[in-house]
């Protein structure tokens, strides 16, 4: 008999739905695709109706429906940190426990009712479970994994009460062993750095990162001294004197931006000063040096060779990158949706695994050839050739119909004339990487795409750095990787043999002016520090954007194109033929493929403004 589980992650951020079909994952979708709102914390009502339109079923013919965390867990801590701070914390106090008291503390009756309106039909409340979120992030991070054992790291803001657990996988088993718990938080910190250098919690951190490397970690040891004790095993304390999350309504306090002599950067400014990307390379720097130190010492203690991540600083990819360079494990996973949105996916297995009880159905996975179960992240919604058409139609695009071999043939020729590309393909990707589906492609060679795509395209800050999709069989040949990294997840340094030597003038330079200088052989993916988010394509997951790399690469000598996810600032990846066309027409985008169908800016009506 076939099992069906919904899970749903929702109420906090990135809320999204998954279905999982007899072990395996089927569909996984974020609300924000559908809303267009960015990280959407609603209930994922249009992601469970696509899933359950696409797989032709319904609530009622779902067996099991998995909620991504405990609710009254989360309620005990919210209250007990309250009443340890009293009298402090009152604003914030007042804030969020009538929300509670009316809404959240009800969760199961309240997802029922939210289900009870997209199935009339549907009348079992006792399909409903919930799974804590740290369980639900390793089942996530472990369960579609290549390995049949292996450590589990998960690291984020906050769950109930756990901010880092390390978890042990065997086949269907999964057993959390150890975890810090709030309000000391790998994520927090971060976030709270985040707040501190004008970017936005659970949204910037992306941007932290990509500062860094135009800072020195200058404050390192401050950090370390005063905000964040570290032990040998990686084990932390954080000091709450100067942290503001616990009992207030913003992440820090005066006596943060007293202890580092500056008030935290105006948001809307659009200058970042030297000081600001000091500190983004001390607080990314402490975030490395905590992880390793975990990585180092739960390898020693259980002594397994893989390691599975998932959590938010999951998807800090230049840690990752600093795990892997360091040959701390043999093989290195990290879940494509570490966020919350995973928490779906995550719950969902776990219940198949655990619940369920279909351990003597467990598959042998392969140990010499390791592929994952997460299809690529291609898990979304997908549209015939008859639906893109009649979308075109419908908005007056202007558009010419190409067989696959001469689209191929036309794109790579645009690509390697430095024309930037909006990509349009099969199935959405679940997670917030484009992996080119969903895709801006362009020249990794040319020197001025980089902030042509930031500042034209994408509307964003100059200082962003983008992602090379390289064919994974040429991998090696370009970057210090030795493994494949389907999901971003991997930063890496260019190839001693593909930069270029700098003149003493430059050596010197700072800051944003940094950007100015030619690197490497693919000036447009490499990073102030050589380094790069890597992403390695195979003929497997995805033919077509393999093939078009491909002929790129027959073209150019370069198996590689720039690829940013196809959105602008501070809107989600486009997830309908609309969204493209929409996004095509108010930017400077030069093309726009939907499937078969090559749209070129000068033959369209007018721009949308």
């Amino acid at each position: 008999m076939t099992i069906k589980i919904l899970g749903i992650s929702a109420f906090y951020h990135d809320s999204a739905a998954a279905l999982i079909v007899d072990g395996k994952v089927k569909s996984a979708i974020q609300e924000e695709r559908f809303t267009r709102k960015k990280h959407d914390d609603s209930f994922p009502e249009n992601s469970i109706r696509y899933i359950l339109k696409s797989n032709n079923t319904t609530i009622s013919d779902i067996d099991h429906i998995v909620f991504y965390e405990k609710p009254l867990l989360k309620f005990e801590r919210l209250l007990e940190t309250y009443l340890d701070n009293s009298p402090f914390g009152i604003q914030s106090f007042s804030k969020s426990m009538p929300v509670w008291s009316q809404e959240k503390i009800f969760q199961k009756q309240n997802i029922f009712s939210y289900l009870k309106e997209i199935d009339q039909e549907f009348n079992d409340i006792k399909k409903i479970h919930f799974v804590e979120h740290h369980i639900s992030h390793a089942a996530s991070a472990f369960y579609p994994s290549p390995f049949e054992d292996a450590i589990i790291l998960t690291a984020d803001g906050v769950g109930e009460w756990a901010t880092t657990t390390v978890a042990i996988g065997n086949k269907n088993n999964l057993e959390m062993k150890k975890e810090i718990n709030y309000p000391h938080s790998l994520g927090l910190i971060y976030s709270a750095f985040t707040y501190y250098c004008g970017f936005k919690v659970n949204d910037g951190e992306y941007k932290l990162m990509g500062l860094a490397p135009y800072g020195d970690p200058k404050y390192f040891n401050l950090i370390t001294d005063k905000l964040m004790d570290i032990k040998e095993d990686g084990s932390f304390r954080m000091n709450q004197y100067y942290f503001d999350y616990s009992t207030g309504l913003r992440m820090i306090n005066k006596k943060f931006e007293k202890l580092f002599g500056m008030k935290s950067r105006d948001m809307n400014s659009t200058h970042i000063d030297q000081f600001y990307m000091d500190i983004a390379a001390s607080i990314q720097k402490v975030l490395e040096f905590s992880l390793l130190k975990i990585c180092y010492s739960i390898r020693d203690e259980y002594n397994l060779k893989n390691l599975c991540m998932a959590g938010g600083v999951a998807l800090n990819c230049v840690a990752n990158g600093k795990i892997l360079e360091k040959k701390i494990f043999d093989n290195i996973w990290v879940q494509p949706a570490a966020g919350d949105a995973g928490g779906a996916i995550g719950s969902a297995l776990y219940v198949w695994h655990n619940l369920v009880n279909q351990k003597n159905n467990y598959k042998e996975k392969n140990q010499q050839v390791l592929v994952d179960d997460m299809n690529g992240s291609y898990l979304g919604p997908e549209f015939t050739k008859e639906e893109i058409k009649k979308s075109l139609d419908t908005m007056g695009a202007k558009y010419k119909f190409l067989e696959e071999e001469i689209l191929i043939d036309t794109v790579s020729k645009k690509l390697s004339e430095s024309k930037a590309i909006g990509w349009f393909q099969g199935k959405m990707e679940f997670g917030p990487r484009a992996l080119g589906n969903r895709s801006i492609l362009a020249d990794p060679r040319s020197e001025n795409m980089q902030k042509n795509l930031n500042l034209k395209i994408k509307y964003r800050e100059s200082f962003r750095p983008f992602a090379p999709a390289i064919l994974s069989e040429e991998v090696n040949n370009w970057f210090e990787l030795e493994t494949d990294s389907p999901y971003m997840l991997l930063v890496s340094k260019i190839k001693g043999n593909k930069k270029i030597k700098l003149e003493n003038n430059q050596k010197n330079l700072k800051g944003i002016k940094k950007l100015d200088i030619k690197r490497s052989l693919i000036p447009a993916i490499t990073h102030v520090d050589y380094s790069a988010r890597v992403q390695t394509v195979n003929k497997n997951d995805n033919p077509i954007f393999y093939r078009l790399i491909k002929k790129f690469q027959n073209i150019t000598g370069v198996p590689i194109l720039v690829n940013t996810s196809f959105n602008v600032r501070d809107e989600p990846i486009v997830n309908s033929i609309e969204d493209a066309y929409k996004c095509f027409l108010k930017t400077d985008l030069d093309y726009l493929v939907c499937g078969n169908f090559f749209l070129e800016k000068s033959a369209q009506y007018e721009k949308i403004q």
